[in-house]
């Protein structure tokens, strides 16, 4: 047992010497002094050995074990002196890129359709989220006592102040400062009283827009939207007006667009009833109690107006069957987009 670990010694030390890098080491260390190496089963055999034998091999081979680590270490030493890696890491691999985070979903199509818009000549503008009742209802043809100012529907942070529950204040506000021409878009977040389900939230976002000029007629406003809905659902798409009600323009419409789930034959997404027809906006002529608000002439100026929920555009172009998926924070959803 005692020449075969001097045999033992002299393989281990001549392979640890020809190493030339940290990864050779490594194999030569496994080898030679790993759990499986035959040194360690020697160690290992101890206990079935004469008590004679077991001190003088014992104490050869725990002299060895010593040894050899001894000469791994002084290796190692040297080759990471001479700019070699450490065990057990190959350089010669690719790194490991660092994950990196995308906008949201919801960022991105408000930056597509102000893209849209942006080439039709339209400017973008902002306003505040907590509004006056003056600018939100007063001015946009709501008088007190319109249900729409009902607390029920409203988010009052006092008597006369709330947060916006669309952006059509942000209209009243750029015609209180500009004169007409005006041509822009106003993005943002909305607030309103609503029952959270899998259509409905408390919080969303709203794109409007508005052009005012002389002569302005319900036929740009047709062509104005569908040219955008043509750019974000495709060339193919359909849209219709239906008469609808809105306070603050006259004639208001409903903006529909062909359901391009079931061709126009009715399905679970336009819903029986619908004759296969999608809502995707409002919109309409602006009413001319509006122009008189900010102090425009009516008799001189003509404009239209226009509507369209942000999350309701996503969940219809991608099939998002659930509007509260945009704000639970669950990356499985939104690694999609």
């Amino acid at each position: 047992m005692i020449e075969r670990l001097d045999a033992l010694e002299v393989e281990a030390a001549r392979t640890m010497d020809v190493a030339r890098d940290a990864l050779a080491l490594e194999e030569a260390r496994v080898r030679w002094l790993g759990r499986k190496s035959e040194l360690t089963q020697i160690l290992r055999g101890l206990k079935d050995l004469s008590p004679a034998e077991r001190s003088t091999v014992g104490a050869r081979a725990n002299q060895l074990r010593e040894s050899l680590e001894r000469r791994y270490d002084e290796i190692r030493a040297r080759l990471e002196s001479e700019g070699g890696p450490s065990p057990g890491r190959d350089l010669t691999l690719p790194g490991r890129a660092l994950p990196r985070g995308h906008e949201h979903i919801i960022s991105q199509v408000l930056d597509e359709v102000q893209t849209i818009f942006h080439g039709l000549g339209f400017t973008l503008a902002e306003g505040p989220e907590v509004e006056d009742d003056r600018h939100n209802f007063d001015a946009l043809n709501m008088p007190p006592g319109h249900p729409a100012r009902a607390a029920t529907d409203t988010f009052y942070l006092r008597s006369n102040i709330l947060l916006r529950p669309h952006t059509s204040s942000v209209q009243i506000r750029t015609m209180e400062k500009h004169r007409p021409p005006v041509r822009i878009i106003c993005p943002g977040r909305v607030y309103r009283n609503e029952a959270v389900d899998a259509t409905h939230y408390f919080e969303f976002h709203q794109l409007e827009g508005l052009y005012v000029d002389e002569d302005v007629a319900l036929s740009d406003l047709k062509g104005t939207l569908d040219h955008f809905l043509k750019k974000f659902f495709g060339p193919e798409t359909e849209m219709r007006f239906s008469p609808s009600y809105f306070p603050f323009v006259e004639p208001g419409a409903q903006v529909e667009i062909r359901c391009f789930f079931c061709g126009g034959k009715g399905c679970g997404v336009c819903g029986p009833l619908s004759g296969g027809w999608l809502e995707v906006l409002g919109a309409g002529m602006v009413h001319p109690n509006v122009f008189r608000a900010v102090g425009y002439d009516p008799e001189r100026w003509t404009g239209f107006a226009f509507g369209a929920g942000i999350e309701r555009l996503v969940m219809l172009r991608h099939g998002v069957p659930d509007i509260r998926l945009f704000y639970e924070g669950d990356v499985r959803f939104l690694h999609q987009f």
